[in-house]
């Protein structure tokens, strides 16, 4: 059967979303600003999360403000409960998160929307997932009102259509979907874990010269074989920077790094567009954790290229960008081009990819305060002369490039297997909602891609 999301398998039952959310408060609109206000946050207490906080169908643990006991208290009809699901009232509207049990008792904000599936007829999972539907977020998106600030509301949800299976096909289906997501989150946190890893090393030899003090102290720096340790000094001399290690010198930034410019094909040229080159912007910014940007929302052809300003950047080259949205970092994963809003910034002089990275990473506040412009920030060329940095031997930072060169190549390859799973994912969902494969099939097809 035809739905508003495509086609439908005949077999499927049909409720309005009211109908299948807990009675009376199942759909319910957080605290507007005459019962929450700014001014009541605080650091520590109870978390309320906002639309910033709506990630990929999890919450954003990050920058969560609080309440006080007394306002949790006041606001008790917002609490959250494992199995709800969060959704953007506006803006981006099409924006949902499943609530874990780890967050139950926080609180949403009047930002937010939030619905309360009923067990005797939905799997909360399941329906997060089909709200992730492309199908679904389009619709979402056209039915919202507002042109210039799309808005939802209890009373347009009541009414949107949800089709589902039965309750034993509902729950096998979040089974697998769920067991994909685990495996991305897996991938996530591993990835965070290990760029701190690679991030601590650079602080400590580079920023906090611990070996150097540790030697200095005559102690053996901490963790370091003898072969390593021996590329340190023992003291520290002068400089315009300060005291720094024997050997080092304060440089201008772009000593280490040679600059490329990006550019962007003529938008009105079809042949230009939709190629197999990655075409990087802002919106294709990795996590922090995440570091790699493998995959671009566009793509160039080869005649794109070379007809535009663009260049080809190589793989390990630093994207910066530099006009707008002013230091979002990421390291190409593989070949790919950038807009002019960009700056590519590759290793030189004997310095290597990941030496530049965290080097750039250190600078970013100070290049915000020094970008400059009359509209939006910008980053120009010259400002990366204009910052001075202490360059270590290059022994040291070529030796760091060998110490974290197997934990990067780890964040690639799991961003790698993320995306495979989250391909999967995707394909999975509509097609078991259409009756095209079944529950057991789609079992079938992760056993085999694990």
């Amino acid at each position: 059967m035809l739905s508003p999301y495509g086609k439908m398998d005949d077999k499927l039952n049909i409720s309005f979303l009211k109908e299948i959310c807990v009675p009376d408060d199942g759909i319910q609109t957080g605290p507007f600003g005459s019962l929450l206000h700014q001014k009541d946050y605080v650091p520590f207490g109870t978390p309320i999360i906002t639309v910033e906080h709506l990630g990929e169908n999890r919450i954003i643990h990050k920058d969560i403000p609080c309440v006080k006991v007394e306002d949790k208290e006041r606001l008790a009809r917002f609490l959250l409960r494992e199995g709800d699901i969060v959704l953007s009232r506006v803006g981006s509207v099409d924006r949902r998160v499943l609530v874990r049990k780890q967050e139950e008792g926080w609180l949403f904000s009047g930002r937010c929307l939030r619905i309360r599936p009923n067990p005797e007829f939905i799997n909360s999972s399941w329906l997060s997932w089909f709200f992730g539907l492309p199908q679904f977020k389009a619709y979402i998106r056209r039915i919202a009102f507002g042109s210039t600030m799309p808005s939802l509301n209890t009373a347009i949800l009541n009414k949107v259509p949800i089709y589902y299976p039965n309750r034993p096909e509902q729950d096998a289906a979040a089974e697998i979907l769920n067991a994909l997501d685990d495996k991305i989150e897996l991938n996530r946190q591993m990835n965070r874990t290990l760029e701190g890893m690679a991030h601590a090393i650079f602080k400590s030899w580079f920023v906090d010269f611990d070996p150097v003090t540790a030697k200095a102290a005559g102690r053996n720096p901490f963790g370091m074989k003898n072969a390593t340790s021996k590329l340190f000094p023992d003291k520290f001399v002068g400089s315009e920077a300060g005291d720094i290690p024997q050997g080092s010198v304060v440089r201008p930034f772009s000593f280490i790094t040679t600059i490329h410019g990006g550019g962007t094909p003529k938008t009105n040229v079809g042949e230009y567009w939709d190629g197999e080159i990655p075409w990087f912007s802002v919106v294709d910014s990795p996590s922090e954790s995440d570091v790699f940007v493998m995959n671009t929302e566009k793509k160039i052809t080869q005649k794109g290229l070379d007809e535009s300003s663009s260049k080809l950047l190589e793989e390990g080259t630093t994207i910066i960008t530099a006009r707008g949205t002013v230091g979002n970092l990421a390291l190409v994963g593989q070949p790919m081009a950038m807009n002019q809003s960009c700056y590519g910034l590759k290793g030189h002089n004997g310095f290597g990819s990941y030496f530049t990275y965290y080097s750039i990473k250190g600078l970013v506040r100070d290049l915000k305060l020094r970008s400059s412009g009359s509209v939006f920030d910008t980053i120009i060329r010259s400002t990366f002369d204009s910052i001075k940095i202490v360059v270590p031997p290059l022994g040291q930072a070529q030796e760091y490039e060998k110490w974290v060169a197997p934990l990067m190549e780890q964040i690639k390859l799991n961003l790698v297997e993320s995306s495979t799973l989250n391909k999967i994912r995707e394909l999975l969902l509509p097609r078991l909602l259409s009756g095209e494969i079944r529950v057991n099939q789609s079992k079938r097809i992760v056993e085999k891609v694990s």
